[in-house]
């Protein structure tokens, strides 16, 4: 599995470019539709669940190869979830755009477009199919691409969450980021280390909103992290492993 990402981001290149052969310009306006800020929500939310819709990875295999996000995601709100990540690629994670867009007709709360974002496209069809925030990773880019895609996606309305997997990353962080996320499993190698969010969290910035993903599994981990002073989780795997990932993250709540 070493190296995953490299094969991730230059597939996702390669998706891109076919993209701007096929499509041609950006769309100058994508949508109208007002967005809801994922970091207020984070903020104001007891809990700071971001309750994930996958259907697999490459770490994992397939995880809930048959689950459908008019279904999943509208019982994530209704167990108390504060935000939702959609995973749209589709090869390695066997997600798409109409996932989100099924997602925003079915629900009020945040989305966040979960995927490896390389180019400006991307952030536009984020908007167009309903995403309220999309996902920046630092191992993916540099930090003028950063600087260039927050202030695209900024520009539509959109917040970012910047994600790190260690404190060098920080490097490429730059203020104008909304949150910042970091992410226990290392997308090289997809090893998963659940203490990672707390060792790293000394190292953030000072006032900005941390997110910590992938991992946690228990309720006495998120208050952990809680104290360490994140407000945002992003938990996936441990709801989509059940029938009825709603009712995990409900009985996940009340634990």
């Amino acid at each position: 599995m070493a190296n995953i990402l490299d094969s991730i981001i230059a597939n996702k290149r390669r998706e891109v470019e076919a993209m701007a052969r096929l499509g041609g310009e950006i769309p100058a306006a994508v949508s109208s539709r007002p967005t809801v800020s994922m970091k207020q929500a984070l903020t104001d939310s007891p809990t700071g669940i971001i309750a994930e819709f996958k259907r697999r990875s490459p770490s994992k295999g397939e995880i809930h190869p048959l689950a459908l996000p008019s279904e999943v995601i509208p019982a994530y709100e209704k167990a108390g979830a504060a935000a939702c990540s959609v995973l749209t690629d589709t090869v390695y994670f066997g997600g798409a755009l109409t996932d989100l867009a099924q997602a925003r007709c079915r629900a009020s709360l945040p989305l966040l477009r979960k995927d490896f974002i390389v180019d400006r496209r991307q952030i536009a069809e984020a908007r167009l199919y309903g995403a309220d925030a999309i996902l920046l990773i630092a191992a993916a880019l540099t930090r003028r691409e950063v600087e260039d895609l927050t202030g695209y996606a900024h520009s539509l309305g959109l917040e970012v969450l910047f994600e790190i997997h260690n404190a060098a990353e920080l490097d490429r962080f730059t203020p104008e980021v909304d949150m910042v996320g970091v992410n226990n499993r290392d997308l090289r190698t997809f090893a998963t280390d659940p203490q990672l969010s707390a060792t790293v969290a000394r190292e953030l910035p000072d006032g900005v909103v941390k997110v910590a993903e992938s991992g946690l599994s228990t309720m006495n981990e998120v208050r952990q992290l809680r104290d360490a002073g994140f407000r945002g989780f992003l938990i996936g795997e441990t709801f989509m492993r059940n029938a009825d990932p709603g009712k995990a993250l409900s009985e996940f709540l009340k634990s």
